[in-house]
């Protein structure tokens, strides 16, 4: 799928932690492709070790010749400690070692610098020649981290060479409360945005006839019902003023009633949080609604989609560029 996508045109493919270790494909990725850019979108770094975590990125930047980028984000509590079985506090606090402990690790092996990360968290200081890796010949992999509220999208600013945004996201959103919270993070590291990517997925409602697009509409709608459940996104819903059905939704979630969920979801809510538009015109409806805003969007379809339906986008895509020349 990787190499017939880079061939149509696709510039970047992105793995997400779901159903599947979102490492292993890449792999499988790197070694079929030679152009585009691959990434986590997202992988749990709480549920990780920085070490065990640095090594697999650093062999999959070399396998995709410098191309991959460490996509992470934290999680939230209930799937840290009752999923991962493991503690939580301090995300953000946690998340900032984490990133300085990868970079300390992947400069031992890329630079010969000592292990020395001692943080309240984490700690690396025993690094013998048997365990390191040779260097890479491209340098440490590029770090993105997933954000919501200010806090996280603050650090991401300050300690990421870019940012991941959540597909439980808006226009509004981005302009008002994650694009200031970056700028914020970006001042306090001292650096500005050149060389700073941000990028979310956007979830995509498309389909090549209307049978296979109202089945997109409906997992679309489940995927909405399922974010929105979280109480750590209650502020997303909040504004668009939709905060009301985010407890429904929770509760309805504890019970296990994934499908009522779904129903829960407004043409409302779709409108708001997903692209709807066909094939051909999938890649305008994106550009017009986040030109400014973000630097990549990746196309998030959560059902099956057919592969001449990725050639009509990749094409469409295609005749934007050539026009915009």
């Amino acid at each position: 799928m990787a190499a017939d996508l880079e061939n149509a045109g696709c510039s970047g493919l992105w793995s997400i932690e779901a159903g599947s270790d979102p490492l292993l494909p890449l792999a499988l990725a790197a070694a079929s492709t030679s152009r585009m850019l691959l990434g986590t979108a997202v992988a749990v770094a709480l549920a990780r070790n920085p070490v065990v975590l640095g090594q697999a990125a650093h062999d999959l930047n070399v396998l995709a010749s410098g191309r991959f980028v460490l996509g992470l984000g934290s999680q939230v509590k209930t799937h840290i400690v009752r999923r991962y079985g493991l503690e939580w506090s301090h995300p953000a606090a946690r998340m900032r070692e984490f990133v300085g402990a990868l970079r300390a690790v992947w400069a031992c092996w890329n630079d010969g610098a000592p292990l020395d990360f001692q943080g309240e968290y984490y700690r690396h200081t025993l690094m013998t020649p048997t365990f390191a890796p040779d260097p890479s010949p491209y340098g440490p992999p590029r770090v993105m981290l997933a954000g919501v509220g200010d806090i996280m999208t603050r650090l991401a600013g300050e300690v990421a060479d870019g940012f991941a945004g959540h597909p439980l996201t808006t226009p509004q959103y981005l302009a008002e409360v994650t694009l200031p919270a970056l700028q914020r993070g970006r001042e306090l590291s001292g650096r500005d945005r050149s060389g700073f990517t941000v990028m979310a997925p956007v979830l995509v409602v498309t389909g090549s006839d209307a049978a296979a697009t109202d089945a997109a509409l409906a997992a679309t709608r489940l995927q909405i019902g399922f974010y929105a459940s979280t109480p750590a996104y209650r502020t997303v819903l909040e504004s668009v003023g939709a905060g009301a059905v985010g407890p429904r939704l929770t509760e309805l979630s504890k019970r296990g009633e994934w499908d009522e969920m779904g129903r829960l979801v407004s043409d409302e809510l779709v409108e708001a949080f997903a692209v709807v538009a066909h094939p051909k015109d999938l890649v305008a409806a994106i550009r017009a609604r986040f030109d400014g805003l973000l630097d990549r969007a990746a196309l998030y379809a959560p059902y099956d989609v057919a592969n001449d339906v990725w050639h009509t986008v990749l094409e469409s895509a295609t005749n934007e560029r050539r026009a915009d020349r």
